[in-house]
C-alpha cells in the first residue's frame, strides 16, 4: 500500500465523520430537535475521533494519530451507551427522532463500534505503507477537501452549540436557542 492509499482511506474515515455529524446537524434543523448533552458529547467525540483522521490525512499515518481516533470513539461509545441504558427500561421510551427504526443515540452506538474496527484495520495495514520519498507529501485534493468540509462541519456545529447553550450549562431538554434569544432579548 501506497502512502497515498493510506490517506485516501483515512480521507474516507474522515468523510464517514463528516457524514454521521452532517446528518445530526441536518436532522437538528430539519425537525427542529435540539441535541441534549450527552447528544453534544457525542458530536463531539465524533469531531474527535475525526481529528485523528485528519491528522493521518495532513501529515500521513502514525499510531499516535489512530490513537486519537480509538480513544475518542471509546469515550463517545461510553456516552452513547449511557444514553441507550438510560432508555432500555421498557415503557420509558426514547429521546429524539428515529432513522432506520433505531435513535440517533444507538446508531452512535454503532458508528464508534465500527470506527473503532475501521481504525483497528488501518493499524494493521500501516506497516504495510510503503513511503513515497517525493510523492504524496501533501494531502492530495481529495484529502484537502474533506479538511476543509471536517473544518467546516466542526465549526457550523460548535456555533450551533454555543447558540444553543448560551453562557451556562446546557439545559436537559433543551426547547430553544438560549443564546439567541438572550441576544434577542426574549
Amino acid at each position: 500500500m501506497t502512502l497515498l492509499h493510506a490517506r485516501t482511506l483515512n480521507a474516507l474515515g474522515l468523510l464517514g465523520c463528516c457524514a454521521i455529524l452532517l446528518v445530526a446537524f441536518g436532522c437538528q434543523f430539519a425537525l427542529g430537535e435540539l441535541p441534549c448533552p450527552l447528544c453534544l458529547l457525542q458530536r463531539a467525540a465524533f469531531a474527535a475521533s475525526g481529528v485523528g483522521f485528519a491528522l493521518n490525512v495532513r501529515f500521513g499515518p502514525r499510531p499516535s494519530h489512530d490513537g486519537i481516533a480509538i480513544l475518542s470513539a471509546i469515550a463517545g461509545a461510553a456516552v452513547a451507551a449511557r444514553q441507550v441504558a438510560l432508555h432500555i427500561v421498557p415503557g420509558t421510551g426514547g429521546y429524539g427522532a428515529t432513522l432506520f427504526g433505531l435513535h440517533f443515540y444507538t446508531l452512535a452506538l454503532i458508528a464508534f463500534v465500527a470506527l473503532i474496527g475501521a481504525v483497528g484495520v488501518l493499524l494493521l495495514i500501516a506497516d504495510r505503507v510503503r513511503p513515497e520519498p517525493l510523492v504524496g507529501r501533501g494531502a492530495g485534493t481529495f484529502g484537502t477537501a474533506c479538511l476543509v468540509l471536517f473544518l467546516g462541519v466542526v465549526v457550523a456545529n460548535a456555533v450551533s452549540t454555543a447558540a444553543e447553550c448560551g453562557t451556562g450549562l446546557c439545559p436537559d431538554d433543551p426547547t430553544r436557542y438560549e443564546a439567541l434569544d438572550a441576544w434577542l432579548g426574549r
